[in-house]
């Protein structure tokens, strides 16, 4: 049995918390419109400024990754326009959700979800839906460990329409390559408790002047969720309300982190975890929902069936210390995901498939012991070996 105080969270969020983390979120309380707090407002912000691939302030709101979702969507659409979303998952869809409470017209595209959004398939629904005022896509599709190619979406939406670009980066911002402004994106939104390693209770939302130009014609009403009272409040070192200031001092530990690694090193060392864990799965002879070309550095998601229950399986990997995740909505019950980011490293990858191992042998499921913790082994000296190469 583990012990009592010890589980493998290996969920697509909330994810791990680094210890140097929770130490910093220990800071005794401070005023929220004192200048210590103020310092960490700016600082924060601009800081994460490269995670987004922007030269836009990243605006810091107190709320989960919905909350940057919802505020998207009541900023840069008004009443009675239309909206295109692309739906490649449960994530997809909670957008269309979204768009469609708030009186705007949806123009859906629904994509199988197992794959990503071609640029040529956005092409032509664009075209059928020339009034379309902003496009909302899914960067991470948490749901099916899908990755859909925003920079080439982004470039068909400003081929085909003079539409918004709008991305939900929540699951994989902070682990995954990012060009906000070369791209083409107008507003893109992320949430803290995925890549960035926090508690959740923070999003993060960086908006362009195209869009800004937008938000400020918009006549819809809007308190919490009205950006442009962020961006003003931002411009005097605050917030207009009241933030979670214990994240804020864990969001400054998290970028001296990801200052320390590097950047193109946190990259690398998600998609090792991704190759890692779909050689694993393949190992073990189960099939991968997500094409390698469009697989998260993030989630993997694996399809059950046949001999293997999915629910049984989950809850016999809790039983040996491990957490993961199970599909969504049509997905319940056929497919687990695994979270690989974050505050993980291959060796909890190796941990993960030992666990994975174990529990398909408990439930009588043919598995050759080792022979996943075997390939993933692999895959990690393959890149150990290039890398060391490479430095000599």
């Amino acid at each position: 049995m583990p012990l009592a105080d010890k589980t493998h969270l290996r969920i697509p969020g909330p994810t791990p918390i680094p210890p140097r983390v929770q130490w910093a979120m220990n800071q005794p309380m401070i005023g929220h419109r004192s200048g210590e707090c103020s310092r960490l407002v700016v600082e924060n912000s601009r800081r994460l400024q490269p995670v987004f691939g922007t030269d836009q302030p990243v605006l810091i709101v107190t709320g989960s990754g919905t909350s940057a979702l919802e505020a998207a969507v009541v900023n840069a659409v008004a009443p009675g326009e239309e909206a295109a979303v692309v739906v490649t998952g449960a994530f997809g869809d909670r957008f269309a959700k979204i768009v469609t409470r708030y009186g705007i017209t949806l123009r859906r595209l629904d994509i199988p979800w197992s794959e990503a959004c071609q640029p040529e398939v956005l092409a032509e629904f664009l075209q059928q839906h020339p009034q379309v005022k902003a496009v909302f896509l899914t960067y991470c599709e948490t749901s099916t460990g899908v990755l859909n190619p925003i920079r080439e979406l982004a470039r068909t939406v400003h081929q085909h329409s003079d539409a918004l670009v709008i991305v939900d980066g929540v699951s994989c911002l902070g682990a995954v390559d990012c060009r906000m402004d070369e791209w083409g994106v107008d507003i893109m939104v992320t949430g803290s408790q995925k890549a960035l390693m926090l508690p959740p209770g923070l999003a993060f939302i960086a908006v362009s002047d195209r869009a800004w130009e937008v938000i400020e014609r918009n006549p819809r009403s809007r308190f919490y969720l009205d950006l442009i009272a962020y961006r003003d409040n931002l411009t005097k070192q605050t917030t207009p309300y009241t933030p979670a200031v214990s994240l804020l001092f864990g969001l400054k530990e998290v970028l001296n982190l990801i200052q320390e690694e590097g950047f193109s090193a946190i990259v690398a060392r998600h998609r090792l975890m991704m190759e890692m864990s779909r050689a694993g799965i393949r190992a073990l002879g189960l099939e991968l929902l997500a094409p390698d070309a469009f697989a998260s550095p993030t989630v993997t998601a694996v399809k059950g069936g046949g001999q293997l229950d999915v629910e049984a399986f989950r809850k016999e990997l809790r039983q040996i210390g491990v957490v993961v995740a199970g599909g969504q909505q049509h997905l319940k019950g056929k497919i687990f995901r695994i979270g690989h980011m974050g505050y993980c490293d291959p060796l909890d990858v190796l941990t993960v498939f030992n666990a994975i191992e174990l529990a398909l042998f408990r439930l009588g499921v043919p598995v050759e012991l080792g022979s996943a913790v075997k390939a993933c082994e692999e895959v990690w000296a393959n890149v150990s070996r290039t890398h060391h190469g490479s430095a000599q």
